[in-house]
């Protein structure tokens, strides 16, 4: 599948990823004490429906898995791919919450991870680097440079704060398809990797813990959790690469901005 995209092409991720960034600040505004994860995966296929798209985790398969939900809810030690419930989030919780959606046949992939009440200030230093750290690895993300360089900018801002950055997942080539070419680890060298191209499109996104760096994945097949149980958190935004500079297809919509009209519908 091609990993450089024509401009027609970028237009649509555009407007997937704008889409996207509508649903993920509605799902900010709905975190609190009290919510369920359950509850927030239904808030979020609704209001991605409003806009005239679909989720692009709900059907996903791994091998034998179907995963049935439109977000990933991952709260505490679970680092991705954790499956909405009806637990309530608590005061003192963090929650990862990843989701993506399809429009015009292009996907577009964010996540973020917020705290839930008040926090300890070990954690919420862990939300404050993983995120900055995923804002450097964008600012690597240039035609010319290479997957290493926005490995090396994650890594590199992270590993003084003796956090572990998780190796077993990766970033990842998006557009017509959620996971395309090439992989972006949050960890490389510079110079090193595959070159990055004026028109592709990539999910950077850190996924970084408060302990060491090792993951399992729970007996439902997808749940990935820390090995010593501490805290991870998980930031993502889908990034086009172009000849001024990486433009952040999934920010945050401007104050007043909207792509859909309310009640629209899929």
């Amino acid at each position: 599948m091609s990993q450089v995209k024509e401009p027609w092409e970028l237009a649509l991720m555009r407007q997937s990823g704008r889409r996207l960034a509508e649903v993920a600040q509605i799902l900010r505004e709905a975190v609190r004490p009290g919510v369920s994860t359950v509850e927030l995966d239904v808030l979020a296929e609704s209001e991605i429906r409003k806009r005239s798209a679909v989720p692009s985790f709900k059907g996903y398969r791994v091998g034998a898995n179907t995963f049935h939900h439109t977000i990933c809810a991952s709260p505490n030690e679970q680092v991705v791919h954790g499956i909405p419930n009806e637990r309530e989030l608590r005061d003192g919780d963090i929650i990862s919450l990843d989701m993506g959606l399809v429009f015009g046949g292009y996907h577009s992939d964010c996540a973020f991870t917020l705290a839930v009440g008040t926090v300890s200030e070990a954690v919420a230093r862990l939300l404050e680097v993983t995120e900055q750290s995923l804002w450097r690895g964008i600012a690597a993300a240039a035609p010319g440079k290479r997957i290493g360089d926005i490995g090396h900018a994650v890594q590199s801002h992270v590993e003084p704060h003796k956090f572990g950055i998780v190796r077993d997942y990766v970033g990842h080539g998006i557009g017509r398809a959620l996971h395309e070419a090439p992989s972006v680890p949050n960890y490389g060298k510079v110079g090193k990797g595959a070159l990055l191209k004026e028109g592709m499109c990539i999910a950077i996104e850190p996924m970084i813990n408060l302990g060491g760096e090792k993951t399992r994945v729970l007996a439902d097949g997808w749940t990935v959790v820390t090995k010593d149980g501490r805290p991870s958190a998980h930031f993502e935004h889908t990034v086009a690469i172009t000849d001024g500079g990486p433009v952040v297809l999934t920010a945050p919509p401007r104050e007043g901005e909207s792509v859909a009209p309310a009640g629209s519908a899929a």
